[in-house]
C-alpha cells in the first residue's frame, strides 16, 4: 500500500478554496470514477483500490491519498498527477 501527501498553500480564503476543490473532485470522479463526498471542510474520494481526502484550510489545501497494492506501482505518476491537477486548480 502506498501513501501520497500533496498540500499546497492558497490565498484565495476557505469557500473559494472549497470551491475549486469541489470542482477538482468533479473532473476526477468523471475521469477516473471516483466518489466524492463532502463532511464538513474534507471531501472524501474513494473507489475501488483508491481512498483520499482533500482537506480545506483557510491557509492551505491538502490531499491524502491511499493506493491499494495494485495502484501502488503507479504512485509516482499518480503523485505527479496529483500536483499538476492542484497546482492548475488553484491558479
Amino acid at each position: 500500500m502506498a501513501r501520497i501527501s500533496v498540500e499546497r498553500a492558497h490565498g484565495l480564503g476557505k469557500q473559494v478554496a472549497r470551491e475549486k476543490a469541489d470542482k477538482l473532485a468533479q473532473k476526477l470522479a468523471d475521469q477516473y470514477g471516483l466518489q466524492p463526498q463532502w463532511a464538513g471542510d474534507t471531501l472524501n474520494l474513494k473507489r475501488s483500490g483508491v481512498k483520499g481526502a482533500v482537506h480545506v484550510g483557510d491557509e492551505s489545501i491538502r490531499i491524502d491519498v491511499e493506493l491499494g497494492m495494485l495502484m501502488s506501482a503507479m504512485s509516482g505518476t499518480i503523485k505527479a498527477e496529483i500536483e499538476k491537477a492542484l497546482d492548475k486548480a488553484l491558479a
